[in-house]
């Protein structure tokens, strides 16, 4: 797919209309393609939406889309809908970039990776906190063996949007989220990022999860503010079982025998987004806040220091990423347009570094799979 673009902007469509998608709509045009028009449930909401994000075509169909022929088209929509839809995709011989997680299990995640291996498109997934400058430092420093030997790893990812007892969304039931809510969604930027980062892989996992609410509302509301003109809000008066957790606790033992845990948690009051690891190694450790994103800590037995993102300074990647001089904050919208600059470059036929693809995002089906169903049985799973 590296060949007959030229020097022409691409062509890309977004299938979705909640909030990601706005975020994918915008990072597609910072990275300078013309986004053609936006796939919603119905005409109406397709016409609503893309005139709220300003693209010129709301779309009536799937079929629709492909028909446009994007170069690349961003699936949006909720999980169960994400393998037929990039299947349809790819098979149609399009780029795709898809949200996470890449399906509702490990089988149908397998199955895009191989159905774009087939067709030569190239396929990524939004694992974008992968593409906040002081990650790459991080992960630069534990490549060079600064940090020395990998002795552990720890964290969490911690939010508060499912609080309320009556807070509801589609992620909520399993039929159209899968059998796992909140480690799927947040867990598995947790354990990409970590693995990223480190180079090692999670190798088994030992698992616990919770529902702190046994029911929640029926109707969908919307899953975080932000979205264009959002679904309404849930009706409190019909209510549905949970079976889909709100907090989980993975520990792991990695391919090399060191231990990893992390908590994840959708009800932490005053928790928005607080995605945190720390690596510590035989020379030093390193810890990275998402929520602090300029700046990543370092410490030895002599002391610790605070290391602030510079395009002057540090690993190359770290310089490449880093858009302008210390002291003018880089953020989430930045990393995604990073995120998916990579993902055109890689469509024209380059190779940028750390891109995120379906092999990363059927990866993370895999982990996803084996812990829930270490949490299931109480045992230790492995992560095949």
């Amino acid at each position: 797919m590296s060949s007959g673009y030229g020097g022409r902007r691409l062509r890309v469509a977004v299938v979705g209309t909640g909030m990601i998608a706005g975020v994918h709509a915008r990072a597609a045009r910072a990275a300078g393609a013309e986004v053609l028009g936006v796939l919603g449930r119905n005409q109406a909401r397709s016409e609503q939406v893309a005139a709220q994000l300003d693209l010129p075509r709301g779309y009536t169909s799937l079929d629709e889309v492909i028909a446009d022929a994007p170069d690349v088209v961003h699936i949006c929509t909720p999980n169960d809908q994400h393998h037929p839809q990039a299947l349809a995709v790819i098979r149609a011989g399009i780029n795709v970039v898809c949200e996470k997680p890449l399906a509702i299990d490990a089988a149908q995640a397998i199955e895009l990776v191989e159905a774009a291996r087939d067709a030569g498109v190239v396929a990524t997934v939004p694992f974008v906190y992968r593409y906040h400058p002081m990650v790459r430092e991080i992960r630069g420093r534990i490549a060079d063996g600064d940090l020395g030997r990998v002795l552990a790893v720890h964290g969490h990812y911690l939010q508060d949007w499912m609080l309320d007892e009556d807070a509801s969304s589609w992620r909520v039931d399993a039929g159209s989220g899968g059998l796992s809510r909140a480690f799927a969604d947040i867990g598995s930027h947790w354990c990409d990022l970590v693995e990223f980062v480190t180079g090692e892989q999670f190798a088994s996992v030992s698992a616990a999860t919770d529902i702190v609410y046994a029911t929640r509302p029926a109707a969908s509301g919307p899953s975080f503010s932000g979205s264009p003109d959002p679904d309404p809000v849930a009706d409190t008066s019909t209510r549905a079982e949970v079976t889909t957790e709100d907090t989980a606790v993975a520990t792991f033992r990695t391919g090399t025998g060191r231990i990893g845990n992390v908590v994840i948690s959708q009800v932490s009051s005053g928790r928005k987004n607080r995605l945190w690891f720390e690596v510590d190694g035989t020379r030093g450790s390193a810890a990275f806040d998402q929520e602090q994103p300029e700046s990543a800590w370092f410490g030895n037995e002599r002391g610790a220091q605070i290391v602030v993102r510079d395009p002057a300074l540090g690993v190359p990647d770290q310089r490449r990423l880093a858009l302008v001089p210390s002291g003018h904050p880089q953020g989430y919208l930045d990393a995604f347009a990073a995120f998916v600059a990579d993902t055109y470059a890689a469509v024209r036929g380059e190779a940028p570094e750390g891109l995120p693809t379906f092999e990363d995002g059927a990866r993370a089906a895999r982990i996803i799979d084996a812990v829930i169903g270490s949490a299931a049985d109480g045992t230790w799973r492995e992560i095949r």
